[in-house]
C-alpha cells in the first residue's frame, strides 16, 4: 500500500510534465508544418549540380 502512495503522485507528476512539454512544443511552433517533412522526403537532390 505504501508503494501506491509513491507511485500515484509520481505518475501524476510525470503526466503533468508530459502535458507541459506538449504545450511548450505547441507554443514554439513544433507542429506548424506537418506536411513539410512528408513532402521533403520526395525531393530528389541528385539532380542538383554543384
Amino acid at each position: 500500500m505504501s508503494g501506491l502512495a509513491v507511485l500515484i503522485p509520481l505518475a501524476l507528476l510525470m503526466g503533468l510534465a508530459g502535458l507541459g512539454v506538449f504545450f511548450w512544443a505547441m507554443r514554439n511552433g513544433q507542429f506548424e508544418d506537418l506536411d513539410g517533412a512528408a513532402n521533403r522526403i520526395l525531393i530528389d537532390e541528385e539532380d542538383e549540380t554543384p
